[in-house]
């Protein structure tokens, strides 16, 4: 099985590991979290990360990890990027709660595949919805509704 480490802006990793574990209820050990403080240097929150990483690898049927974070570029994807091997740890930037639930779903897959099928479960989760409430509609102009009345 692999785990997942979410890093992300406080307090949106924790936040989507409740989601999760809403979801997944038995989740809870291969799912940790890592809130970036903003008070708190890119170097001590390395070092957390760091003991958390740890934290999920000495677990024995943990097969590999993949990290989870918010925005590409940002402090918790630079940390997310010194923690990662390429082997038995990933990276994916951009987390959104229906990538998590996809990689939570498929945590008993093989890295590789965890990795695909959480990119395709965030990329599909992103759609313009259509919107048909009657406060969206085209009105009908006031001739229409003259015309309807004298019928």
């Amino acid at each position: 099985m692999n785990a997942i480490l979410l890093i992300a802006h406080a307090p949106l990793a924790n936040a989507l590991r409740q989601c999760a574990l809403h979801v997944f209820p038995d989740c809870g050990p291969s799912v940790l979290a890592i809130d970036v403080q903003p008070n708190l240097s890119p170097e001590e929150t390395l070092g957390a990360a760091r003991i958390t990483l740890d934290q999920l690898t000495a677990q024995p049927q943990i097969q590999g990890v993949l990290v989870l974070a918010d925005i590409f570029g940002a402090t918790p994807s630079n940390v997310a990027q010194k923690l990662v091997d390429g082997v038995s740890s990933r990276l994916i930037t951009g987390v959104n709660l229906p990538m998590l639930l996809r990689a939570v779903s498929y945590r008993h897959e093989s890295l590789d595949t965890l990795v695909s099928r959480a990119v395709v479960g965030g990329t599909q989760g992103v759609m313009q919805v259509a919107v048909t409430a009657p406060q969206n509609q085209p009105r009908r102009n006031h001739d229409q509704e003259e015309h309807d009345h004298q019928q």
